[in-house]
């Protein structure tokens, strides 16, 4: 069941319910006029019959029979009844009555003063006439002929109304649902038009105002954001392969010459030498990818354990030095913490250990001296890791540039590297909700700013 039928069905329903009950209540309201209402003029018949026979004197019971018979009813099927203080009938309107009446409800009438009731087809009221000191009990009947008629008419109104009603509110349903869901079908129309190789298109967004123009707002964002994923994404994959072409070519080329002719043994070793240089730095590039790739995952798909971010650092400075003995590593507080639990992070060692490890290697690769001096300092919200160096430096106007992954500074192409590293660097802070801050002076150094929340 598509929507827009399910819209009519629900307000065809909404709109039937509220009718029935109003129609019910219409129905019941009115039935309950005529029932007071026939009483009324029961009772009142009643007692004028009552007053005619016991207080006129020269009317009795002969002639009132007479006045009843020469008298227009208004009542149908009319029938009265009065009984003495003995329970004793004293006067019937007409002898041709067969209803019958028990000394219970005479007595319950003598009681309540008032008694309404039916009986058979008949609507019947009871009710005392008091004369002097004697109680007499007027029992009235007849059918409401006009007044059931009234309501049975008003019935059928009622029920034909509503099954108008009924399909003049579906098929209004249906008019003004398919009005209101034509935008969203348009939206769709707009939407089955967009492919991969199309994501520059956009929905309209109408009025820009009501839910749909605000659905079509928030697709088009949407599709912003995935453009500018696949647009990052054949970036990266042209960078990729830009970059895993240089060593494989130069592989395949040497391996090609060197298959051209024999050689000397001193040759060969030459030749492996290169090609393990080649083999090392497409190795290199290839962990890099790895590692990139991973730090596009949500960081609740790592184990996050709580780390001593120092003990990290002087971890890193270790394996660093070790394998590059001419790093000058300096790990150095710039005010210990009082407790401390504030070393203490809940984060993914390893991503950290990459992270820092790229800006330390950087760090040292790019200064002369090989130095780079690391300081921890706290705040109230946040661990603030420095790394300072006295470096190349990079140039202000690609300061924006160098977390782009393959992206390498102007100043820095005489020295070997992929581009991987601060763009690596950038998303594990970032999957951890940390800031990432960066201050350079060509020539005079750089400072990377690291703040991790407690």
């Amino acid at each position: 069941m598509n929507i827009r039928l399910k819209l009519s069905i629900q307000f065809t329903a909404i709109v039937l319910s509220i009718l029935v009950l109003f129609s019910i209540s219409i129905y019941y309201f009115s039935s309950d006029f005529r029932k007071k209402d026939f009483s009324n003029r029961l009772q009142e018949k009643a007692i004028t019959t009552a007053k005619l026979l016991i207080e006129v004197k020269e009317v009795d019971s002969v002639l009132l029979k007479i006045i009843d018979r020469n008298t227009v009813n208004i009542l149908e099927n009319e029938n009265i009844i009065i009984y003495n203080e003995l329970n004793t009938p004293i006067y019937k309107n007409t002898d041709s009555i067969n209803i019958k009446y028990s000394i219970d409800l005479i007595e319950k009438v003598k009681k309540q003063k008032r008694v309404y009731f039916s009986k058979n087809k008949y609507e019947c009221i009871g009710v005392i006439f008091e004369w002097g000191n004697k109680d007499f009990v007027v029992i009235a009947s007849a059918y409401d002929k006009y007044g059931l008629k009234e309501l049975r008419n008003l019935k059928i109104i009622l029920i034909l109304g509503l099954l108008f009603t009924f399909l003049l509110t579906f098929f209004a349903g249906l008019f003004y649902s398919e009005r209101a869901m034509k935008p969203i079908l348009m939206v769709i129309k707009q939407v089955n038009n967009i492919s991969a190789s199309h994501l520059d298109a956009r929905v309209e967004e109408g009025n820009g105002k009501d839910e749909i123009a605000r659905l079509a707002i928030t697709f088009n964002k949407m599709l912003a954001r995935l453009e500018l994923a696949f647009e990052s994404q054949r970036q990266f994959v042209s960078n990729v392969s830009h970059e895993l072409r240089t060593p494989l070519t130069s592989l395949t080329g040497q391996l090609e010459v060197t298959l051209m002719k024999k050689r000397e043994i001193e040759e060969y070793e030459t030749i492996l030498k290169s090609l393990l240089e080649d083999i090392k730095t497409l190795n290199s590039l290839s962990n890099g990818l790895l590692e990139l790739a991973h730090s596009n995952i949500d960081i609740h798909a790592f184990e996050l354990n709580a780390i001593r971010i120092d003990e990290v650092l002087y971890i890193i400075q270790n394996e660093l030095i070790k394998s590059n003995p001419d790093y000058i590593i300096s790990v150095d507080f710039e005010n210990f913490p009082d407790d401390e639990q504030n070393l203490i992070l809940n984060a993914n060692e390893n991503l950290l250990k990459i992270a820092f490890k790229n800006i330390i290697d950087n760090a040292c690769k790019f200064s002369k001296n090989k130095r780079v001096d690391i300081n921890l300092g706290f705040d109230d919200k946040y661990l603030i890791i420095k790394f300072i160096d006295q470096g190349i430096g990079i140039p202000d106007e690609e300061k924006d540039k160098i977390f782009e992954a393959f992206y390498r500074a102007s100043n820095s192409n005489e020295i070997l590297g992929h581009g991987i590293g601060l763009s690596l660097v950038n998303k594990v802070i970032e999957l951890h909700h940390g800031n990432l801050e960066i201050e350079s002076e060509v020539n005079k150094g750089t400072i990377i700013k690291i703040s991790l929340p407690y």
